[in-house]
């Protein structure tokens, strides 16, 4: 499903809680790899181990030796300086992660070009390609789960910005007297619209002597309510839940308004956990972005969901890997 070539890219997906990888042959398909739990508490070294573990036990999966490899693209969460391959700065999932050379680590240990970009931006590059956005020019993805992340798509090709650190959406300013984000910010839109944001009301509600199904869920173990359950007790009518996740919504239809303001892009595709949530999250940012966007703007975008689910990022760390171009390279 990437453009032709001679010869296989591995690419590599790391994410909070898990490493996907898979390879993509000369022509058209991919060719699902190996996937290892992150454990991405037990450090960066540690992570790297398994990183290298994945790869070797895909590379033995297929007979691939490195020379077939035309080369090894990698989707990591945090800041990437993708024309170095550095993870510059740490995700909420990936919190060591500080001036990580991940490219040369692994081009050195395989002796193969290796190219690392922001999982988010990968995602929205394999959506464009090979799911919601085939065919569209501008595009803006959320990645709406744990954390929110974002990627971008300008006249079909991959907005990295100055220094690869572009598509940072979940950290734009909603509310300024919001609570504190990991990032050092205060009042991110992943700090009010995320997984994480939502399991967190839903705790504090139910803390303050809020009623709900959720206490019954979890057998009164209140810390462990998860976004999931949270979406689950909306599904059935819990007040409680519906009115968490309509607050989410409420900030994520501010963000969605800002994003069709800035960007004018043909589509949103909203992929992530969260976004399974469908209409309950997803209906009211499309009411606020045609109540509140410029309605030069708002008449043009369609809000969708993704199509790729958690083969987004691989796909398109392959496409980064293959395509000279769509890393800048003329």
């Amino acid at each position: 499903m990437v453009k032709n070539n001679d010869k296989s890219v591995l690419a590599v997906d790391i994410g909070g809680t898990k490493i996907m990888t898979a390879v993509f042959p000369p022509g058209d398909g991919m060719l699902a790899g190996e996937v290892y739990s992150t454990l991405a508490d037990e450090g960066v070294s540690a992570v790297i181990e398994r990183l290298c573990r994945a790869i070797d036990a895909v590379l033995d999966r297929y007979d691939l030796k490195t020379p077939q490899l035309a080369g090894i693209g990698i989707a990591c969460a945090g800041g990437v300086d993708s024309g170095r391959g550095v993870v510059v700065t740490p995700s909420p999932n990936l919190k060591d992660w500080v001036d990580v050379p991940l490219a040369e680590i692994i081009r050195e240990k395989y002796r193969v070009d290796t190219f690392v970009v922001n999982d988010a931006s990968a995602a929205a590059l394999g959506e464009h390609r090979f799911g919601a956005g085939r065919g569209v020019k501008d595009l803006v993805l959320l990645t709406l789960g744990t954390g929110i992340g974002g990627g971008i798509i300008a006249d079909g090709r991959l907005y990295l910005g100055a220094a690869g650190g572009a598509g940072e959406l979940g950290h734009m300013t909603i509310d300024a007297g919001g609570p504190p984000c990991g990032c050092g910010n205060t009042g991110c839109l992943e700090m009010l619209a995320s997984g994480r944001a939502v399991a967190s009301d839903a705790v504090t509600r139910l803390k303050k002597g809020g009623k709900s199904i959720l206490l019954e869920m979890v057998e009164g173990e209140i810390e462990s309510i998860t976004a999931e359950q949270v979406g689950a007790a909306a599904r059935d009518g819990d007040p409680l839940a519906l009115d968490v996740l309509a607050r989410a919504a409420y900030y994520l239809g501010i963000g969605m308004v800002n994003v069709v303001n800035i960007f004018n892009p043909e589509m949103i595709v909203c992929g992530g956990g969260m976004a399974g949530l469908g209409d309950i999250l997803i209906g009211p940012g499309r009411r606020m972005v045609n109540e509140r966007a410029f309605s030069i703007s708002s008449r043009a975008v369609r809000i969708v969901a993704a199509q790729l689910g958690n083969e987004a990022g691989v796909h398109g760390a392959a496409v980064f890997a293959r395509e000279p171009m769509v890393r800048g390279v003329a």
